[in-house]
C-alpha cells in the first residue's frame, strides 16, 4: 500500500509521474485551484485590512474529499504543484484544506516532469514559501478590488459583461494609442533608383542602388537625376569586404516562444500555451510511455541547467562536429528582474529529436516541439560567420552601391535558419574587382510611400507588454484572450483592431482611472509587488496604498459619467421576418446576426464569412464555419443540397478530388 501521497494539479501529470515511482507512492490531482475568492461578491474585507475570504470552488467537493481520504492513509504528503507563484499559492490552499495532516506535508518542485527531476525533488522537500504565496495574494486581491469596483461601473454606464483590470487596461491603452498613431499618420512620398549594369565577365546583370545623401522625394527629382546620368559611364570606386558574425539565439522564454510560434506557425498566444502545456505535462510516446517533452513553460529566464547544457553540446559535437559547438553563453532576461526564475523552455532530452516522436504527437504538437527543440539546440551552437561585400560605383559624381552577405560558416543556421537569418550570396559581386568594366543597361525608378506604424498582432503586443513591464509570463495570453472575449479587440488575419466598445472603455479608463490605464504606473506596481515576493514589503501595503484613490475615482465616475450607447454594426443582410437590416451581435460562441427590432422581432442567423474560393463540387461560395466546439471548417453555401465540407481551405487552382 502507498505510504506517500504526491498531489499535482493536472490529471495528465498523474499518469506521467506514476510511471517514475514505485507502489509506495500514490499520485493524485487537485485539478488546479481548490479555493478562491467568491465570484458573486468582492471576497475581500476592506474594513478588516483587506483580509481575503476564500471559499471552496464549486464542484471541487468530491476532489477535496478524495484528497483528504488519501492524506489520512499517507505517512508523508508532497505538494507538487507548478513551480511558480500561483503553484505555490495552490499548494498553500491544499495545505489549509488538509490542515489536520499538517505535520506530514512538504513542498516539492521540479522544472521538468522527468524521472530524474521528480526523484531529485523528493530528496529535497521544503516548507512552503510564504513570500511567494503573499506575492500571489497581493496580486489576486489587488486585481479583485480593481476589477470588482470598476467593472460594475462599466456595466452601468456602457453595457453588462464588461471588465477592467490592471494589466488588461494598460494593454488596451497601448493598443488604442497605436491606433491613434496610425490614424494620424501622414504618408510621405519617396523614390528609389536602381541602375542595371552589366559587369565584364559576368552574365548576370548587376543592380546598383542610388546612394546619394539627398533623398529622392518626387518623380520630378528622380527624372532629373536620370536625365543627368543618361550617357554617363559607371565605374567601380571602392570594394570593401568585412568579416562579420551572427550570434545564435537565446533559448525560448514564454514571451519569445509566443512571438516565434505566431510568426512561424501562425499560432495564437492561447494556442501556443495550450499545446506547450500538453508537451510539459506529458505525451504518450510509443515505446517509452508517457514523457514530459519540455520544461516548464511560464518563465522569463534564459538560464539552462548545466546537465542539459552539457548534454546538448555533446549531441551537437557528435551530430554536427566540434566546430559547431558554441562558446559558453551568458543568459539574459527580458525586462529587468526575472520572474518565476526557472530555466528557459527547452526539451527535457536533447536526444528525443522531433522525428523520433513524430508518430506520437499531433501535427500542432510536433510543430511546436520542433520549434522548441531547434531553438534550444541552436542556442548551444557556434555563431554563423559571413563576409559582407560592398561594391561602390560612381556615374557623373553620383554614388551607387550594391552589397551582399556571403556565408562562410553556417554554425547555428544549419539547424535554425529563420527568415531573418538567411544569408544569401551574390556570385556577380564576388567576381568583381576594381578594374571590372561596367556597361550601363537601364534605370529602374520606383515610387514608394512611408508606412504608418504596424497594427499590433498578438505576438508584437506580447513583446510590447514585456518591454513595458506590464504583466508577467503567465498573464500575456489570458490578457489578450480576455480583451478579445470582451470584444474590446477584433482580429483581421493576425492584426488586432480596437472596436468601438474598446475605444469607449479605454476613454473611460483614461479619464477617470488614468493610473490603471498608464503602463508606467502598472509596471511600477508590478515592481512593488515583486518586493513582496522578495520579502521586503508587507503584501497588503500595495492594496492599502491604492484603494482610497481607486474609490475616489469610482465615485467621481459614477457622478459625472453619462450612459454611453454603443451602436451595433449594421450588416447588408435583411431580416427574413420584418425586413430591417440585421446587426452584428456578440454571443458566448462569437458573432451572429440579429434583428434590431428585438424584442418585438427575435430573428437571428449565423454570421457567415466567405473564404474567397469556390466550392470544388458545385461552384458555390465556400463559407468559413465553426463546429459547436469552436473548430473552424469550410462548407458550401448551398448546404444541405451540396455536402462539401473540409477542415482545410480548398484551392481554386487545385480542386479537391
Amino acid at each position: 500500500m502507498a505510504k506517500n501521497l504526491i498531489i499535482v494539479e493536472s490529471p495528465t501529470k498523474v499518469k506521467t509521474i506514476k510511471k517514475f515511482l514505485g507502489s509506495s507512492y500514490a499520485v493524485e490531482a487537485s485539478g488546479g485551484h481548490v479555493r478562491d475568492l467568491p465570484k458573486s461578491a468582492l471576497g475581500v474585507d476592506v474594513d478588516a485590512d483587506f483580509e481575503p475570504h476564500y471559499i471552496t470552488i464549486r464542484g471541487k467537493g468530491e476532489v477535496i474529499s478524495a484528497l483528504k481520504k488519501q492524506a489520512k492513509k499517507a505517512d508523508k504528503i508532497y505538494l507538487a504543484t507548478d513551480p511558480d507563484r500561483e503553484g505555490e499559492a495552490i499548494a498553500w490552499h491544499l495545505k489549509e484544506i488538509l490542515s489536520s495532516e499538517d505535520r506530514k506535508i512538504s513542498r516539492i518542485t521540479f522544472n521538468e516532469i522527468t524521472k530524474n527531476a521528480v526523484k531529485a525533488s523528493l530528496k529535497a522537500p521544503r516548507d512552503l514559501n510564504m513570500d511567494l504565496i503573499d506575492a500571489q495574494q497581493a496580486r489576486r486581491v489587488l486585481d479583485r478590488v480593481v476589477g470588482y469596483r470598476i467593472s460594475p461601473l462599466l456595466w452601468k454606464k456602457v453595457k453588462r459583461g464588461l471588465s477592467a483590470g490592471r494589466v488588461q487596461s494598460a494593454s488596451l491603452a497601448m493598443i488604442c494609442r497605436r491606433e491613434d498613431e496610425i490614424n494620424a499618420f501622414e504618408k510621405e512620398e519617396f523614390w528609389t533608383l536602381t541602375a542595371m549594369v552589366s559587369a565584364e565577365g559576368s552574365r548576370k546583370p548587376l543592380e546598383l542602388q542610388y546612394a546619394g545623401r539627398k533623398k529622392l522625394t518626387s518623380e520630378e527629382e528622380t527624372q532629373k537625376l536620370i536625365d543627368k546620368l543618361t550617357g554617363a559611364a559607371f565605374k567601380i570606386s571602392d570594394i570593401q569586404e568585412t568579416k562579420k558574425t551572427r550570434k545564435p539565439p537565446l533559448p525560448f522564454t514564454t514571451s519569445t516562444l509566443q512571438q516565434e510560434a505566431s510568426r512561424v506557425l501562425n499560432f495564437s498566444t492561447q494556442k501556443t500555451m495550450r499545446i506547450a502545456q500538453q508537451l510539459y505535462e506529458g505525451v504518450d510516446v510509443k515505446g517509452s510511455g508517457t514523457i514530459g517533452l519540455i520544461t516548464y513553460l511560464r518563465t522569463d529566464s534564459t538560464r539552462i541547467a548545466e546537465e542539459a547544457d552539457a548534454a546538448a553540446r555533446a549531441y551537437i559535437a557528435e551530430k554536427y562536429g566540434t566546430d559547431h559547438v558554441g562558446r559558453k553563453q551568458a543568459s539574459s532576461a527580458a525586462g529587468g528582474r526575472i520572474q518565476d526564475a526557472h530555466e528557459a523552455i527547452r526539451p527535457t532530452d536533447i536526444t528525443l529529436i522531433p522525428a523520433s516522436v513524430s508518430d506520437s504527437l499531433s501535427r500542432d504538437q510536433l510543430r511546436l516541439y520542433q520549434l522548441i527543440w531547434r531553438r534550444f539546440t541552436a542556442s548551444r551552437m557556434a555563431e554563423a560567420r559571413y563576409n559582407t561585400l560592398t561594391i561602390k560605383a560612381e556615374a557623373d559624381g553620383e554614388p551607387f552601391k550594391a552589397s551582399a552577405n556571403i556565408k562562410t560558416f553556417d554554425g547555428f543556421l544549419s539547424i535554425y535558419d529563420t527568415d531573418e537569418d538567411k544569408l544569401k550570396g551574390t556570385s556577380a559581386l564576388t567576381k568583381i574587382t576594381a578594374d571590372t568594366k561596367l556597361t550601363f543597361v537601364s534605370f529602374d525608378p520606383k515610387q514608394h510611400f512611408t508606412q504608418p506604424p504596424a497594427h499590433f498582432t498578438e505576438a508584437t503586443l506580447v513583446r510590447a507588454m514585456e518591454e513595458a513591464g506590464i504583466g508577467r509570463p503567465s498573464t500575456y495570453a489570458p490578457t489578450i484572450t480576455t480583451m478579445l472575449g470582451r470584444h474590446y479587440l477584433t482580429k483581421d488575419g493576425k492584426n488586432l483592431f480596437v472596436t468601438e466598445l474598446g475605444e469607449a472603455v479605454n476613454n473611460i479608463m483614461k479619464e477617470y482611472f488614468p493610473d490603471i490605464a498608464d503602463e508606467g504606473f502598472t509596471a511600477g506596481m508590478e515592481s512593488e509587488l515583486d518586493q513582496v515576493e522578495e520579502g521586503a514589503e508587507d503584501w497588503k501595503k500595495p492594496v492599502r496604498d491604492y484603494y482610497p484613490a481607486l474609490m475616489n475615482s469610482v465615485k467621481k465616475a459614477e457622478e459625472e459619467l453619462d450612459k454611453i450607447k454603443i451602436a451595433d454594426e449594421v450588416s447588408n443582410e435583411l431580416c427574413e421576418v420584418c425586413g430591417r437590416n440585421l446587426v452584428i451581435k456578440y454571443g458566448p460562441h462569437g458573432r451572429f446576426l440579429a434583428c434590431p427590432g428585438f424584442p418585438e422581432c427575435r430573428f437571428t442567423k449565423p454570421l457567415t464569412e466567405k473564404a474567397g474560393v469556390k466550392c470544388p463540387l458545385c461552384g458555390g461560395e465556400i463559407l468559413i464555419r465553426k463546429t459547436k466546439k469552436g473548430r473552424r471548417y469550410y462548407g458550401c453555401e448551398n448546404n444541405p443540397t451540396c455536402e462539401y465540407m473540409s477542415w482545410r481551405k480548398p484551392s481554386d487552382e487545385e480542386p479537391e478530388k
